[in-house]
């Protein structure tokens, strides 16, 4: 994952633990998880947008005129 190994993922989490303290925790998480959801649904509302643009008005390269 990543060319991380164990070590070193053992690392970073002692290290966040640290930071952020074993009881602040899930809530760090849950903020960053909300976070990547918001951000792949924003992708994948602008990817519905591209799509739905009028096929007449899109070039040869996909791009809109």
């Amino acid at each position: 994952m990543f060319g991380l190994g164990t070590t070193e993922l053992i690392i970073i989490l002692v290290l966040v633990m640290i930071v952020f303290g074993a009881g602040k925790l899930p809530s760090v998480a849950a903020s960053l998880g909300k976070g990547l959801r918001s951000f792949k649904d924003g992708v994948k509302e602008g990817d519905e947008e591209k799509s739905g643009q009028d096929p007449d008005k899109i070039d040869d390269n996909g791009q809109a005129k």
